[in-house]
């Protein structure tokens, strides 16, 4: 049965509001059949084809910085009723903020300019293709009467070779179109955005300069929604995989479940719950599978991330004899500098699209959430893992009082973060020790959570929450950024302002790139203090709805959060948070120390 990419409405995420790509069967656009476009009118042109592709997908807003290369492009963009176009102020920003969009929406776009553009968004694209992320990156390419004349172009390297931008983007995207005519150019794009979609990764289309605004029969009618073939399973490997599975469950005395980041990508976080569900196992998450599972199931244990786990979450699940993986990515981050403690032979391990039990055997074209509705019919109903923890669990303490005007603590500011989550509101963490802070907020229902931990681009947070918080406007975004990450990407605060954003920023200001400083210290994660606050408001410069504050204190925090979320909801609210250079979590010490570990083995002897 074929999918039906269409409505927006049919990309809504599964599971706990927090993004993923669209989910199974979607509906296809409903409606009369519009009339077909004269062949010489503007409407049959690539540029509104390419706009009319997008607003199908449930893309509404696009991610651009202009050049001479795109500029009709952009304008044909800009024709299209259901499409808005967001003006950043760089391509790395457009990138991180079509990553944003894409996790909240299900698919995000952006374009650029040739080269100049294209390398700068580079970065970006290889994060969402870490994250299976699908994105449409559109680059404005040279005209077309330039390929193959050896002529050398501005914006290039100075070569009569315009491939290096194309020969970058093979690594980081699942399909390159380079349309430098009209006769293949809607096959083209239309199997661009379309592999996007059933690969769940980013994608590269270059367009020729000269030719969005020519028009064409081709691009004369409204495109027909795309119909994509879903991936099938094969019946007797599912039966065989999940027989065995059965059998390797339910013989076990204390089985858990652990839900892994590529949940989102095979559309599986209901049926993982529903497996839960059957069997009344714990069940535990990944770092980077966060907010996929929703918290509020009565046998959540928490984050199992090896030595910096949850509180007794890694004694349950290390010490379980049977303990199934849904979509992990076991990484040297991810396992903490490969310290945990985990046994092949006890471990099932589905991946999108394939099952290993213990250390054979394997089973592939078996997708993972029809395994898993179809587990959950078998396995038997084993509490006692859960009860184990029940058993031992004692609740976490909260953090030593403040005295008045004693120096605000970050364990301090997290505790006050938790009080202003709710199903309303989603949380974007960067890169650094708002990691493991972030990591400890207990999700209520529907609170979205996003992080980039696979690839992990300081800065990456700027950008996302700008897309995401455009994905996703009635959820208020509470953003938590170092110092460090700010100063890569601060730019784009100025467009969170002209698209009237009220997202929350905490930005912590301890001096230095401190992640780094527990992996490996050194003068080189000292960085120059900014008046962060003087900035945004330099930045705002009068326009736009935007509220910012200084806190040393946490009486001053108090007051600073309790304005935020009240006569300036509706403002971007900027609050510096002032806190000592060595205030991290206990997480990150332990952490960052392993990693070093792992990063400074010595080589093996030759």
């Amino acid at each position: 049965m074929d999918t039906s990419i269409g409505a927006l409405s049919s990309c809504k995420p599964p599971c706990n509001d927090v993004g993923s790509p669209p989910n199974g069967a979607a509906a296809a656009i409903q409606g009369s059949a519009p009339a077909p476009a004269a062949v010489g009118s503007p409407d049959s042109t690539m540029g509104r084809h390419i706009a009319r592709r997008l607003v199908q997908i449930g893309v509404t807003d696009v991610f651009s910085v202009p050049g001479d290369f795109n500029l009709t492009l952009l304008d044909h963009l800009i024709a299209e009723p259901g499409l808005n176009l967001v003006g950043c102020c760089n391509e790395l920003n457009a990138g991180y903020a079509a990553d944003g969009y894409a996790r909240a929406r299900g698919v995000g776009a952006c374009v650029v300019t040739f080269t100049v553009g294209g390398l700068s968004v580079l970065n970006a694209i290889a994060g969402a293709y870490s994250e299976n992320l699908p994105v449409v990156c559109i680059v404005g390419g040279p005209n077309s009467n330039d390929y193959g004349t050896n002529r050398v172009l501005h914006h290039t390297i100075g070569l009569p070779d315009f491939s290096q931008e194309l020969r970058c983007f093979q690594t980081v995207t699942c399909f390159q179109a380079v349309v430098n005519n009209l006769e293949d150019a809607h096959e083209l794009i239309d199997t661009a955005i379309s592999t996007a979609l059933k690969e769940s990764k980013p994608v590269y289309i270059s367009i020729g300069c000269n030719l969005p605004a020519i028009p064409h029969p081709t691009f004369s009618r409204e495109p027909v929604p795309f119909a994509l073939s879903p991936k099938l399973t094969n019946q007797m490997g599912l039966e065989a995989a999940v027989e065995a599975a059965a059998e390797f469950l339910n013989k076990a005395v204390k089985p858990v479940m652990v839900g892994g980041p590529k949940l989102r990508v095979a559309k599986a976080c209901e049926a993982f719950v529903e497996l839960v569900d059957a069997c009344g196992c714990a069940v535990a998450v990944m770092p980077s599978a966060k907010g996929l599972v929703p918290e509020h199931h009565p046998h959540f244990l928490g984050t199992y991330w090896g030595a910096v786990s949850t509180a007794f979450c890694t004694e349950i699940v290390e010490s379980a004899d049977a303990y199934l993986f849904a979509g992990p990515i076991f990484n040297d981050y991810s396992s903490v500098g490969y310290s945990l403690l985990l046994k092949k032979e006890k471990a099932i391990i589905l991946q999108p699209d394939r099952v290993v039990i213990g250390n054979g055997p394997a089973f592939g074209c078996v997708l993972m959430k029809d395994f898993l509705k179809a587990l959950s019919k078998r396995v038997k109903r084993n509490t006692t893992a859960y009860e184990n923890y029940h058993r031992i669990f004692v609740p976490e303490g909260h953090p030593l009082k403040c005295e008045p005007k004693e120096p605000l603590r970050v364990n301090v500011l997290f505790e006050h973060i938790q009080d202003m989550l709710s199903s309303e509101s989603a949380v974007i963490a960067e890169t650094g020790d708002s990691w493991f802070n972030c990591q400890k907020l207990k999700l209520p229902r529907g609170c979205g959570y996003e992080f980039q931990m696979q690839y992990g681009s300081i800065g990456w947070s700027v950008g996302a929450t700008l897309g995401y918080a455009q994905a996703v406007p009635e959820k208020r975004v509470i953003a938590c950024i170092g110092d460090g990450s700010f100063q890569v990407t601060a730019q784009d605060v100025s467009t969170m302002l002209r698209c009237g954003q009220n997202t929350i920023i905490f930005l912590i200001n301890n001096g230095g790139y401190t992640i780094e400083v527990e992996i490996h210290d050194g003068p080189y994660n000292v960085i120059k203090n900014w008046n962060y606050t003087g900035l945004v408001e330099a930045i705002h410069n009068g326009e736009g709805k935007c509220w910012t504050a200084k806190v040393f204190y946490e009486e001053e925090l108090i007051k600073a959060i309790k304005t935020a979320t009240g006569p300036k909801k509706d403002c971007l609210c900027f609050i510096e948070v002032i806190v000592h250079k060595d205030d991290t979590s206990k997480e990150l010490l332990e952490w960052g120390s392993r990693v070093s570990a792992a990063n400074s083995r010595p080589p093996n002897p030759q």
